[in-house]
């Protein structure tokens, strides 16, 4: 039996918080993950546009296996500041990785493209380090979702997107998902308040609708037009003493969250990416668990998409509606 967690939070995995920074006129914003002490971590990458910073040392053979914290950010490219940021924070507090007498914050991250969304973008100086602090100095283990952090210019196909998590409790593991959806496709099925992760439902907690009636599964899916930009970014968690490679067969099988609960996902115009965390609290019973904590993963990823778009909040100068406003 697979339950939530008691806040249905990435945050139910012990010894992870949450921080949060947005500037809603520009409609953007920055989602931090960081832990009470370094964790592993790992990376896996579906998408054919992805913004990275630091991705590469989250590979099984590179020296350093754990980092302090995990970014989601928008911006696109400008965003990938946000994780500077978050380093100068941590460096402040003296986390990092020793180096002879110093301390070097691994601070990975993500962006996802929300550069034409109605915000205004004639910034003088990239907001996104001064965000990226921000969202770490208010780390928490409660935090918002919708039209929040790396959410809050979020849009899909035909609705606004947004922040989503969700947690799960199997067997002696708990697992956690954060994502900010921006996704090209939709998460809706057809014109219909169904929502595709319909089947993962736990208790009502993106609505309640339940599965959609049937539907053209030969019809090429609708999705955004124009010059939009797109990608779902998301971070997988679990408090299993996993090694990095076992943290990156996690984060291969989160993304069939992803492929459930939007359609379509991980096109070319995409950059979706699942980030990987495993705090090590819990000893592994046995290899086979790795299959137990790749599937709950994917549970979790789909119910976090449904609930940053059935969450998210109408704001000024929005190009799309909300879930809400379209169908309640």
């Amino acid at each position: 039996m697979i339950t939530p967690g008691p806040r249905n939070l990435i945050t139910d995995v012990a010894g992870l918080r949450v921080g949060q920074a947005q500037d809603d006129r520009i409609k953007t914003g920055v989602s931090v993950v960081v832990g009470d002490a370094p964790f592993t971590a790992a990376v896996h990458v579906m998408g054919g546009a992805p913004g990275t910073r630091e991705t590469d040392l989250l590979a099984p053979d590179k020296t350093v296996q754990q980092v302090d914290a995990l970014v989601l950010s928008g911006g696109s490219a400008f965003g990938l500041d946000a994780a500077s940021g978050v380093a100068d924070g941590l460096r402040a507090a003296g986390r990092g990785f020793p180096v002879g007498d110093q301390r070097v914050p691994i601070v990975p991250g993500a962006i996802l493209f929300d550069l034409i969304n109605g915000g205004d973008k004639d910034w003088a100086d990239n907001p996104y380090k001064a965000l990226g602090r921000a969202a770490l100095d208010a780390a928490d283990v409660a935090f918002d979702l919708g039209s929040h952090g790396a959410g809050t210019g979020a849009l899909v196909a035909d609705l606004k997107g947004g922040l989503g998590s969700a947690s799960a409790q199997a067997g002696p593991y708990t697992i956690g998902a954060l994502v900010a959806v921006n996704a090209l496709g939709r998460v809706t099925v057809g014109d219909s308040p169904h929502f595709w992760a319909a089947p993962f439902e736990i208790a009502g907690e993106f609505g309640g609708r339940g599965m959609a009636p049937a539907f053209d599964a030969t019809a090429i899916p609708p999705v955004k037009g124009g010059d939009s930009r797109n990608t779902t970014i998301a971070i997988i968690a679990t408090d299993a003493d996993l090694t990095q490679a076992q943290a990156t067969r996690m984060a291969v099988a989160a993304h069939d969250g992803l492929a459930r609960a939007i359609y379509p996902s991980h096109t070319p115009m995409d950059g979706d990416l699942v980030f990987a965390a495993a705090t090590g609290q819990t000893p592994l019973a046995q290899e086979s668990d790795t299959l137990l904590l790749g599937h709950v993963a994917a549970l979790c990823l789909s119910r976090a998409v449904a609930r940053g778009v059935y969450t998210a909040k109408a704001q000024d100068n929005d190009l799309l509606p909300t879930y809400r406003d379209r169908f309640d």
